[in-house]
């Protein structure tokens, strides 16, 4: 629907440490869904940004020697110059140290207090530093006389305090009726993992407040200024400020009906029953789709510092040479379901086969022909049946499967094209003609589709190659084969080097 509006984000990432391909894997996908959306007339607004607050953060910056300002002051432009490697096209960096964010958690602390959603208690939990979240009995594990975070392997720490609660015990109904009906939680499986777990648990009050003498580093609580916010409540609140919640109505009108969360599926709980609770509250929608995705994983496990496992983002973009590369290799291995084993000689197999030999070649061995057979210049000439079919139909499946977030299967059917297109080069053998023209009209049609549904993915290469080829990059549903009149071919470019070859 032409001129409607698109609201894509990804989880706001605590600056502890530079990004790897974990945080890597999750943002591209924001951004291929942001430039197919924007492709296909969309009105799009992308938010990404650093979680800066909470007691990690205060315990990092200590050990650094800094001010948690200074610390993350110092850590976000690290973030953003990763994302601008990776062609990351945000709308908003935003991070929860801005004034307006702040600024919006006090009014909406203030406005659930006044609600009478919140109230002061006691609490005693087994708390995770890293995780910033308490883990109940039969969630932590318990090894040696220790109680560990299931995620982080850490020691958790026995915290006892008064607190404010949130109380989510009243929105339990709301909240299972809207995720059993809504169809908001996608892939579905995780719909049905929070419905279980509220079921088996309940929707428990939330201890939504840190005393300031143990957590100073955060906002203070407007009705308490001994106190600042939790940080996941300070965190999620943030995809509310990005589009103007309670201060550019117009904006937030237009954008969160449209709201599309992306998240790996350990921040699934509090996306979904906890998210969903304080939206309600404030009398919002939940947001359209809340994406989910599994893990990359390296020997097993998630992807972290502490685990020793992470795969650097700069490796990836040295070892390929090209960061649209990383972003395809990422794409391809993507996985709402499943985890997917961090594996070097298959993401190797995967650049060479279909980047290096399938698209690559092909561009290579069509620019080549056409400068040297028609002088760059190739006009319009008849279609080949079969191509102009299989070109057309693939834009259409290309986009159910974009609709769907099956990015990687969206990939493999543009691959499909690819080497359909390869094939016909070598059957009608356009190097052997003295007139060229139509097989090579042909391919030229095939490479340009392919390189449009491209684009979201690898932008780069396709603004290249579309310079280099003469044509002009198009809103996908308006694309279809036979549409230029003639291609002014300047340059044959080589778009990828094979990689693991003597």
């Amino acid at each position: 629907m032409p001129g409607k509006a698109f609201y894509v984000t990804t989880p706001i990432y605590y600056p502890n440490d530079i990004p790897h391909i974990g945080h890597a894997y999750t943002t591209v996908l924001a951004d291929v869904l942001a430039r197919w959306y924007r492709l296909n007339g969309h009105d799009v607004f992308f938010l990404t940004g650093t979680d800066e607050h909470g007691l990690k953060l205060q315990r990092t910056a200590e050990k650094a020697g800094k001010t948690p300002k200074e610390f993350v002051d110092s850590m976000v432009p690290v973030f953003k110059k990763y994302w601008s490697l990776l062609e990351i096209n945000y709308s908003r960096f935003i991070r929860t140290t801005d004034p307006d964010h702040e600024e919006l958690v006090k009014k909406v602390f203030e406005e659930l207090y006044s609600r009478g959603y919140i109230y002061k208690g006691k609490y005693s939990g087994w708390y995770c530093v890293s995780c910033e979240k308490f883990y109940s009995e039969g969630e932590y594990v318990e090894q040696g006389g220790q109680k560990l975070c299931p995620i982080h392997n850490k020691p958790l720490e026995l915290v006892e305090e008064e607190t404010y609660f949130l109380k989510l015990s009243a929105l339990q109904e709301e909240v299972t009726r809207l995720i059993e009906e809504g169809g908001i939680v996608f892939p579905e499986g995780y719909a049905r993992e929070i419905l279980s777990r509220i079921k088996k648990e309940g929707l428990r009050d939330l201890s939504v407040a840190r005393p300031k003498s143990r957590v100073y580093w955060g906002v203070e609580l407007p009705f308490d200024r001994d106190y600042v916010a939790y940080v996941w409540i300070d965190a999620l609140l943030n995809y509310l400020t990005g589009v103007g919640f309670m201060r550019d109505n117009n904006s937030f009108e237009k954008y969160w009906a449209e709201a599309h969360h992306i998240i790996g599926k350990d921040i699934l709980w509090f996306h979904s029953a906890i998210w969903f609770s304080v939206l309600r509250m404030l009398g919002l929608s939940p947001p359209k789709r809340l994406i989910v995705h599994a893990y990359i994983v390296n020997r097993g496990l998630k992807m972290g510092k502490s685990v020793g496992n992470v795969v650097l983002i700069d490796d990836l973009v040295e070892r390929y040479k090209s960061p649209d590369a990383v972003r395809y290799l990422l794409m391809r291995l993507l996985n709402l379901d499943k985890d997917v084993e961090f594996d070097q000689s298959l993401l190797d197999n995967i650049y060479n086969s279909e980047l290096a030999d399938t698209y690559g070649n092909l561009v290579r061995r069509a620019g080549v022909l056409a400068m040297r057979k028609l002088g760059g210049r190739v006009e319009r000439a008849g279609p080949d049946p079969g191509l102009e079919q299989l070109s057309n139909s693939t834009v259409e499946k290309v986009g159910r499967l974009m609709q769907e977030v099956r990015v990687s299967e969206a990939l493999s059917t543009v691959l499909d094209l690819l080497r359909e297109a390869n094939g016909y080069m070598n059957k009608t053998q356009p190097w052997s003609l003295e007139d060229p023209r139509e097989p090579l009209y042909n391919v030229l049609e095939a490479l340009r589709i392919a390189t449009n549904l491209l684009y979201p993915v690898m932008p780069a290469t396709a603004e290249s190659l579309a310079r280099a080829f003469g044509f002009q990059l198009r809103r996908v549903d308006r694309l279809a084969f036979g549409q230029v009149e003639a291609y002014s071919v300047s340059e044959a470019p080589i778009l990828f080097e094979k990689v693991g070859k003597a």
